[in-house]
Formats: structure tokens, C-alpha cells, sequence
């Protein structure tokens, strides 16, 4: 009987052994979980919060541009406002030629084998401009209900209008090519080309109830 005791308390003595070699590996592996665990959702709530900031700050960027954008046309639409309240009534003398710097001034022809093309207005200001060979050879600013003759030797001639109000100084044209133009009320028409051999062709400009004048359509880059 003794005996038989001694083997079992042997037996649970092993037992208690492996029990506790068992649990303490269970422990360690459940330790080591945990700290996986941890580390794992310390970098999903770190990995998480450089996305807010990253969301934030590309917010911020998006606003700041807008806002960037915004004052910019507030402030293109300032000066806008401004060139036309100084030029919206400004207009130019009878035979002014503003696109000198561009084309030089109007020269004169008046002896035997000259022609003429006089230019009467109505209720708009026209920049005419004449074309030879696609070339402007002419041009002068004439005002409403003013009119105005070019001279110049025989030859096939084209004759254009750019009529409007307000002209400014400072407008850009042709792509920034040139300066000087209307800032209300364009419009821009042509005749055909035109021989003129000693004899005189004349246009008056009349406007017509729907606001289009009596003459072709064109194109700032065609008439001037």
C-alpha cells in the first residue's frame, strides 16, 4: 500500500511537472500574441493617423489653392472693372493711327494714278484698317458720325472694320501682339478686295436694328 502511494505521488508529482512546463509555454506564446497584438494595432492606429494627417494636409493644400485662385480672378476682375470705368468713354481723334508702332503712320498719295476709299461712320467708332497683298498699309480711328479719306496708289485693296466702344490704350490684341482696342461692343466685319484705278470707293457704315453692320464678318486676327 505504501508502495502504491509513493508511485502515485511520483505520477502527480510528473504530472504537476508538465502541467506547469505546459502552461508556462502556453503563457509565453500567449505573451508573445499580445505583444504582436499590440505592435500590430499600434501600427494600424499610427499607419491611421498619418492618413487623417496626410488628409488633412492635402485639404489645407486644396483650399489654400482655391482660395489662391479666387483672389486671383476677384483681382483680375478688379482691374478689369477699373480699365473699363477710366476707358469705357474714351475715344480717339478723326485720322488718329493708334497701331503706328505696328504699322507705321498714313502717308499721302496725291498726284496721277492715286485712288481714294472714304469711310463715313453712324453711331460707332471704327479702327479701319486697308490690306494690300494681306499687308495693312492704311489704318485710322474715325468717330461715330465722322468720316475719313485714304489716298493711295492703284492697286487692289481690301478694307476692314473693328468697331466698339471705350477704346483703351492698353488693350491686348492678336495673342499680346498687339496693344490698343475696344473694351464694349466689338465687332469686326470686311468688304471684298477691291481694284481701284483713279477713282474713289466709298462705305458708310450704317448699323442695322439686330446690331450687326452692313459689311462681311471677320476676326481680329484677319483685320488687323
Amino acid at each position: 500500500m505504501k508502495k502504491l502511494l509513493t508511485n502515485v505521488f511520483i505520477i502527480l508529482l510528473l504530472t504537476s511537472c508538465e502541467s506547469e512546463q505546459v502552461r508556462k509555454s502556453r503563457d509565453a506564446i500567449e505573451e508573445k500574441e499580445r505583444i504582436e497584438y499590440d505592435q500590430k494595432q499600434q501600427e494600424e492606429q499610427k499607419s491611421e493617423t498619418i492618413r487623417v494627417e496626410q488628409g488633412r494636409i492635402q485639404q489645407e493644400k486644396q483650399a489654400e489653392a482655391e482660395r489662391v485662385v479666387r483672389e486671383a480672378q476677384i483681382e483680375k476682375d478688379r482691374k478689369q472693372q477699373e480699365i473699363y470705368d477710366r476707358y469705357i468713354s474714351n475715344s480717339l481723334q478723326t485720322g488718329s493711327t493708334p497701331y503706328s508702332k505696328y504699322y507705321g503712320r498714313n502717308s499721302s498719295c496725291n498726284d496721277y494714278g492715286c485712288s481714294q476709299i472714304k469711310v463715313r461712320t453712324s453711331n460707332s467708332d471704327v479702327l479701319v484698317t486697308i490690306k494690300k497683298n494681306d499687308k495693312v498699309v492704311r489704318h485710322a480711328f474715325i468717330q461715330a458720325g465722322d468720316s475719313y479719306t485714304f489716298s493711295f496708289p492703284n492697286g487692289i485693296y481690301q478694307a476692314f472694320f473693328y468697331y466698339g466702344k471705350g477704346w483703351s490704350p492698353i488693350k491686348e490684341m492678336k495673342n499680346g501682339e498687339m496693344q490698343g482696342g475696344f473694351i464694349s461692343s466689338e465687332e469686326f466685319g470686311k468688304d471684298e478686295p477691291q481694284s481701284l484705278y483713279n477713282n474713289i470707293l466709298a462705305y458708310e457704315l450704317i448699323m442695322q436694328d439686330n446690331g450687326n453692320f452692313s459689311t462681311q464678318p471677320s476676326d481680329p486676327e484677319e483685320a488687323l
